[in-house]
């Protein structure tokens, strides 16, 4: 059995391993995520209540889509749009306790339609699927058969293809439960969507907890045998606002090799130690430290430790000005580490801000990049009367 967790007897312990993430996430006395100056505004009100809903405008075709605001008892705020599962806005304290949104987006769903965003293509806060990353040449071979997906990355296949689950419209149901508020949000993929084969079932659900985290938690299944690669595009920038660049963020990867790739970004097979290479995070370094060593700067999978065994820590992020902090966990295998190096100025999100390159990093819990064709690489194959389960926790704090 590979990563996945898909046998459904894990379930619950799956759960398990969450409720034991959630309770030690607790910050220590250095990093103290809560801001007592927005808990004192907010204690009463966010936790019994569900989250609301406001319209996010028009999509191109007429449909109207929602904006559900998440609260926690802190005051933490997550915004989401069922346009594309779409992270939009995530309010969290500094080291003085003021809040502010650290992921890029926009204040209307025109923004994430506009003919420069899609051209540009950067994926912002969305759900990706069926395949986070890339397919090479945009096909695979499964059970003796070919199958060709769409292309939309020069001759490859990147996130889903043309119209991935970025740019479909979510079933939404916001709820409670004793973690916080939540958004839960289901999509039927049909067979042959996109050059899948399989009718595949996903339900992605949101979690901001009362312990100051961003849980997602992915479930899908299929009537056919066919890859699965579900993660969150989001990009962030830890002190958005006043940083127009992340190249001082400070990040560790909870890795030891990466998976090197050709020019057009394809894995060629090999597990590289990061030792001695600008690509070794497993001690905290500055993202402009050694950037420009990188042909392109970041854009890679790295290899997790300890895959197989659960949740785990994956990356730690710390800003130096504004003390906070992002630590990310997941039972996933890899992360995909991106520096915003495609962002050139001319988008322009909320607040008037224009995204300028590296204006946000992402880190994308995910299988390997095209795992279908890579035989020694993690399998993402997902069969009728599987279940795929997978999580993610972005745990917040800060350190003064």
């Amino acid at each position: 059995m590979n990563s996945f967790s898909r046998i459904s007897s894990l379930g619950g312990n799956l759960a398990g391993v969450l409720l034991l993430v959630a309770c030690n996430q607790q910050p220590s006395s250095s990093e103290n995520a809560n801001s007592s100056a927005a808990a004192d505004s907010t204690q009463t009100a966010s936790t019994a209540m569900t989250p609301t809903a406001t319209s996010f405008g028009k999509t191109t075709d007429g449909t109207e889509v929602q904006l559900y605001t998440l609260t926690n008892s802190h005051g933490l705020q997550a915004k989401i749009t069922n346009y594309g599962g779409t992270l939009t806005s995530l309010l969290v304290p500094d080291k003085s306790g003021k809040l502010g949104d650290i992921v890029l987006g926009f204040d209307n769903v025109s923004g994430y339609q506009s003919p420069e965003y899609v051209k540009s293509g950067p994926y912002f806060g969305a759900l990706i699927g069926r395949y986070g990353n890339r397919i090479k040449g945009g096909k695979f071979t499964l059970d003796g058969k070919e199958y060709k997906l769409a292309t939309n990355n020069g001759a490859n296949h990147l996130h889903g293809g043309v119209k991935g689950f970025d740019k479909v419209v979510w079933q939404a149901q916001p709820g409670s439960s004793a973690d916080g508020q939540n958004l839960t949000l289901t999509y039927t993929s049909k067979d042959s969507e996109e050059g899948y084969p399989g009718n595949l079932n996903v339900q992605v659900v949101y979690t901001l907890t009362n312990d100051d985290a961003l849980r997602i938690d992915y479930t899908a299944t299929t009537d056919k045998a066919t890859p699965v690669n579900l993660t969150n595009h989001s990009y962030f920038n830890l002190n958005h606002g006043t940083a127009k660049d992340i190249l001082s963020h400070q990040v560790t990867l909870n890795a030891d090799r990466y998976t090197v790739v050709d020019a057009g970004l394809i894995p060629t097979g090999e597990l590289r130690p990061v030792t001695g290479t600008p690509f070794d995070f497993t001690t905290p370094h500055a993202i402009g430290e050694r950037i420009g060593q990188v042909e392109g700067g970041y854009d890679h999978n790295w290899v997790l430790k300890g895959t197989g065994s659960g949740m785990r820590q994956a990356a730690m992020v710390y800003e130096p000005t504004s003390g906070r902090t992002l630590t990310i966990t997941t039972d996933q295998p890899g992360v995909q580490f991106y520096t915003g190096n495609f962002l050139d100025g001319t988008l322009t999100g909320k607040g008037g801000t224009k995204y300028v390159k590296n204006g946000g990093f992402c880190l994308e819990t995910q299988h390997f990049p095209d795992s279908p064709n890579q035989p020694k690489f993690p399998s993402t194959i997902l069969k009728p009367g599987e279940t795929l389960r997978s999580s993610t926790v972005h745990q917040f704090g800060v350190r003064k």
